[in-house]
């Protein structure tokens, strides 16, 4: 039997929930980025689930993919026909248990989903920022990250947990602020972008960009650059699958129809759903934002921006333990850089536990239900708790 099961709309939710804001970096003192640009206002769209302990000691911070949002867990009304984007781990008695866990999710810096990007208005302007907003890095979203944090009257992270871009910024966080964080879950990612992952971002911003409708990112006051972005999340999805996944879900099944149209027509079931796939997602993202997060992606190497390409001196400025979690048929973030992270963890003597768990739906397998990784991540959240706790008594 499968250990994938089917998400229990009767199960346990942390129920109604409400996205909030965050508003700081206000000139003069806007927020340095990276690229030595300077940005502010800003705003960050995050939620939070659970209760914050006397201590502050409980809250754990989930990082959120590419085209993901503040809303991990929960429902916004009740007519509301999908839970958040990890309901299926966030909430009572889950992997991260909110009857336990303070759970905060924030919106990225860059994004289009009511934290500070492209389509945000530039109050020099009063127009979208559009191709003027300043590309931003996974250090500078993780930065904008620390700021929400310790507004919320938090010292340090109980655990920072994210898949694949969300893996990035929870690496990045263990390195950038070591004091801050106690522990770490990077789930499907890397330290640094392949060349064929950097190849497959830039094929889809091509696609956005040649889009006629893109107009150099200045679409706002017309007609969007849908075709172009809904491509962009076609070839996007096609790696986020597995080729066992693929032939499972549709082999060459034709949809709809007996025999071949013999016109351009979507013959095949995989045709098919991946035009739903992009024409779905063009109604909630933004071009723009789809082009500003894969380069922010590509950018990242944790070993050059850290200490001159050595993975094994960037992670010795770590302090967490660290559960790292790869997937068998992720083919975008491979198991083998898992397992390069952990040998330079282990280097480091960093405590490290890694598990490569078998799965045959490629990258988003990290966001599908799996007995296994729910069992992993709640494990390893109560033992963190024990260890912290007896060292605290100890003290």
């Amino acid at each position: 039997m499968s250990e994938y099961i089917e998400h229990d709309k009767c199960g346990h939710s942390v129920g109604m929930v409400e996205k909030k804001f965050f508003n700081f970096a206000e000139p003069p003192n806007e927020m340095c980025l990276e690229s030595g640009a300077r940005l502010g206002p800003l705003t960050l769209a995050y939620e939070t689930y659970g209760t914050l302990n006397r201590e502050k000691r409980n809250a754990v911070l989930v990082c959120h993919a590419l085209s993901g949002d503040s809303h991990a867990a929960g429902y916004y009304s009740e007519n509301d026909s999908k839970p958040g984007w990890w309901d299926i781990m966030v909430g009572p008695g889950k992997g991260i248990d909110t009857n336990k866990y303070f759970v905060i999710c924030s919106n990225i810096l860059g994004s289009c989903m009511g934290s500070t990007g492209p389509c945000s208005i530039d109050p020099r302007t009063n127009k979208p920022y559009g191709p003027n907003f300043p590309l931003v890095t996974i250090g500078d979203m993780v930065k904008a990250q620390k700021a929400l944090v310790e507004h919320l009257g938090i010292k340090r992270l109980l655990s920072v947990v994210g898949g694949s871009i969300g893996g990035m910024q929870v690496l990045e966080w263990c390195v950038r602020y070591p004091e801050s964080v106690i522990s770490a879950i990077p789930l499907a990612t890397t330290t640094r972008h392949s060349a064929l992952a950097i190849a497959f971002n830039e094929v889809a911003r091509q696609a956005i960009m040649a889009d006629p409708n893109w107009k150099e990112g200045n679409y706002y006051e017309g007609p969007k650059p849908d075709t172009g972005l809904a491509v962009a999340r076609m070839i996007g999805h096609i790696t986020y699958l597995s080729d066992e996944a693929m032939r499972h879900k549709f082999g060459r099944r034709l949809q709809g129809r007996e025999n071949f149209s013999f016109h351009f027509d979507a013959d095949f079931q995989v045709e098919s759903y991946l035009r739903h796939q992009g024409n779905k997602f063009v109604e909630r993202f933004d071009a723009n934002a789809f082009l500003f997060i894969t380069k922010a992606a590509d950018y990242y190497d944790l070993p050059s921006q850290h200490d001159s390409g050595s993975i094994v001196k960037a992670f010795s400025k770590a302090r967490a333990k660290f559960l790292v979690v790869s997937f068998t048929s992720d083919w975008l973030y491979p198991t083998y850089q898992s397992k390069a992270m952990v040998q330079a963890m282990k280097k480091c003597g960093l405590d490290v536990s890694f598990c490569e768990i078998e799965a045959e739906w490629g990258h988003d397998a990290f966001l599908l239900s799996n007995s296994r990784l729910t069992s992993l991540i709640k494990g390893f959240l109560g033992r963190v708790v024990r260890e912290t706790n007896k060292e605290k008594n100890a003290l």
